[in-house]
């Protein structure tokens, strides 16, 4: 019989695009599941998007479409990033589906049936961002969520209840027995405190809205959008899949560990099945020290981090940098110095001149040596087993530690041989020796960082020669090598700096002035503003933001930089009549020279961007406008 392992990211509620918050928890549930197939396990691994909800219903009210319409949109923007992020997901589920819907009602009515939902009346403070009651003695300060800060509202509503306090007692000596139930340490103590303090009984039904799972047999109500979400992790599991993988491994952020630690498994108790086998709970990303935000403007959008660094480096750093479970300081310095140190000047170089010198001395052919031990291969055994230990516990930032300490013995391992002077001496024995063990160094590395980043773990191997496989020390001689290029080239911090400065430089959207400041006309006559038409636009490289556009003033052309890329597409750009600011002082952007600017308008709460033109269509280009 196949052994099994299954490992949920929490559903993501799809009331925005992703961010960095859910690159990071799903990037750790396809290490976890990639590590698990190397072993030979056989791999569930689960992710989706929560489409029920207050929130949803309002955001589609607001955009004149319906709650379905809406999700059926976001969720793909999810689906989508997954791919860039290169997700190994088996399954992906959505609260709207069927076979979600089925489950839900089905557990619902059981529930009731035994009496563990009853129908009551509730009355108190709700937050409508989290879609959840707050009791007086957990909200904060002014009546608001702990949670989010929004502010609460009274709502008063018949409503089905969960009897949660019925199984507390049960659950609190449940995870006294098994304290590695919750990760890390500092969750379990706090979900412990939790449940000691009591547990009251959960409001599950709503009748304050219609987007949601109807209560079976009465449709006033809608199911609790928590309690419908929480059990996607059991209707993603059908027929045999049930009995081969549950339970599973939940992992989430911290911020919603009560309802996985605390609601989920007295569920579970009630409904007789099998607890979780661990809710693994990690920290959030920082900037600057403080949470991020869309109010604050410093959200992380994965995608422009890949763009600009490429995916694997972008994994390596969020695995990392920080121990999972604690919060960590996101910033691109950082995110440079890894690639630069562990993976340029570490496992790069170690590549780069390793092939280099099997290159050299031995045609490309992996040798064959004689002597059966090396402290490289006495080193191996003792890794493979810690890593093993690390991963399984979920300490990702471990694991790759224990690798890269690997890696830098064999470095080290390169200086003490000095193969080169072996080389010159006709040390021939010797000279097969260190190349040999150093290949094999290399090849057991392609398969412990492949979780975490597979496409640079499938180059080694094509570098290598060699089948992404943990095989016998040695096995590798004959292979010939295919030496490509650089790995990872390191990258200039200054000018990187630089071209940031540059690539934020939008001139069209300028941030708001804190304080207006009057000019006189005359200061207005300083500025020559012209009808001009859009030739022709080109993409600059290194940008994410500039488009190049040709403009034709009728006696002239200009080239202007603009920050208008996410806004428009070349297509949608050529032929347009623009307005532009003709006595700028030019400056370069991104190497390419701009002279001039164009006029736009922004709807910054929207998020648009609108080009002023002319009304009168045949005005000449290179009119003055005043």
């Amino acid at each position: 019989m196949s052994k099994s392992f299954y490992v949920t990211t929490p559903i993501y509620y799809v009331n925005d695009k992703p961010h960095i918050g859910h690159a990071y928890t799903t990037i750790a549930c396809d290490v976890i599941s990639r590590y698990m197939r190397l072993q030979g396990y056989d791999v569930k691994f689960l992710t989706g998007t929560d489409e029920h909800g207050q929130k949803i219903e309002r955001a589609a009210n607001s955009q004149g479409k319906t709650p379905q319409q809406l999700v059926d949109e976001i969720h793909v923007k999810f689906k989508d990033l997954w791919q860039v992020l290169n997700i190994s997901n088996d399954d992906f589920i959505r609260t709207t589906e069927e076979r979600h819907i089925k489950t839900v009602q089905k557990i619902f009515a059981r529930l009731l049936s035994q009496g563990d939902i009853y129908k009551s009346k509730y009355e108190g403070l709700y937050c409508v961002s989290c879609e959840n009651y707050v009791s007086e003695s957990n909200m904060g300060e002014n009546q608001t969520c702990p949670d989010c800060g929004s502010k609460l509202i009274s709502m008063q509503e018949e409503s089905y209840f969960f009897r949660a306090s019925k199984y507390v007692p049960d659950l609190i000596k449940y995870y006294e027995n098994n304290p590695n139930a919750i990760k890390p340490v500092t969750r379990y103590n706090e979900i412990m405190s939790f449940l000691r303090g009591g547990v009251k009984d959960i409001s599950v039904s709503r009748t304050s809205l219609k987007w949601g799972i109807p209560v079976p047999g009465d449709e006033n109500h809608v199911i609790y959008v928590w309690f419908d979400a929480l059990i996607n992790y059991l209707s993603a599991l059908e027929g045999e899949d049930y009995k081969k993988f549950w339970p599973g491994y939940h992992v989430v952020g911290k911020d919603i560990i009560r309802f996985h630690c605390v609601t989920w498994p007295l569920m579970l108790i009630a409904l007789g099945e099998k607890l979780p086998a661990g809710i693994i709970a990690h920290g959030w990303w920082t900037i600057k020290g403080g949470k991020m935000s869309k109010s604050k403007g410093n959200v992380i959008d994965p995608l422009d981090m890949i763009n600009k660094y490429g995916l694997d480096p972008f994994r390596y750093f969020l695995m990392r940098e920080i121990p999972f479970g604690a919060d960590g300081e996101f910033s691109e310095e950082a995110l440079i110095g890894r690639i630069n140190s562990d993976l340029a000047n570490d496992l790069g170089n170690l590549l780069n001149r390793t092939l280099q010198m099997i290159k050299n001395y031995r045609a490309g052919i992996v040798p064959s040596c004689n002597e059966s031990n090396s402290p490289l291969r006495e080193l191996a055994q003792e890794i493979i087993s810690k890593v093993d230990n690390f991963m399984k516990d979920f300490a990702f930032d471990n694991a790759l530690k224990t690798i890269w300490e690997f890696i830098s013995r064999s470095n080290k391992f390169i200086d003490e041989t000095t193969p080169w002077i072996l080389a010159k001496n006709n040390e021939s024995e010797r000279l097969n020796y260190v190349l040999l063990n150093l290949y094999e160094a290399l090849r057991l590395c392609a398969v412990l960082i492949n979780p975490f980043m597979p496409e640079t773990s499938e180059k080694i191997c094509s570098q290598l020669g060699c089948e992404l496989e943990i095989s016998d020390w040695y096995a590798g001689a004959g292979n010939k090598i295919n030496k490509g290029d650089i790995l990872f080239p390191r990258i200039d911090l200054k000018q990187e700096k630089k071209e940031q400065e540059k690539m934020s430089d939008n001139p069209e959207v300028k941030p708001e002035s804190k304080e207006s400041e009057l000019i006189t006309i005359e200061d207005f006559a300083k500025v020559q503003m012209r009808v001009g038409q859009i030739t022709s636009c080109e993409e600059i490289p290194r940008s994410k933001k500039l488009y190049k556009l040709s403009i034709d003033l009728g006696s002239e052309t200009r080239t202007v930089c603009s920050g208008i890329k996410e806004y428009f597409t070349p297509d949608e750009l050529t032929g347009q009549k623009i307005i532009l600011v003709c006595n700028l002082k030019p400056v370069k952007l991104c190497g390419v020279e701009s002279n001039g600017m164009i006029l736009a308008a922004s709807v910054k709460s929207e998020g648009k961007l609108t080009l002023l033109t002319p009304l009168d269509e045949n005005i000449p280009l290179g009119s003055v406008v005043s």
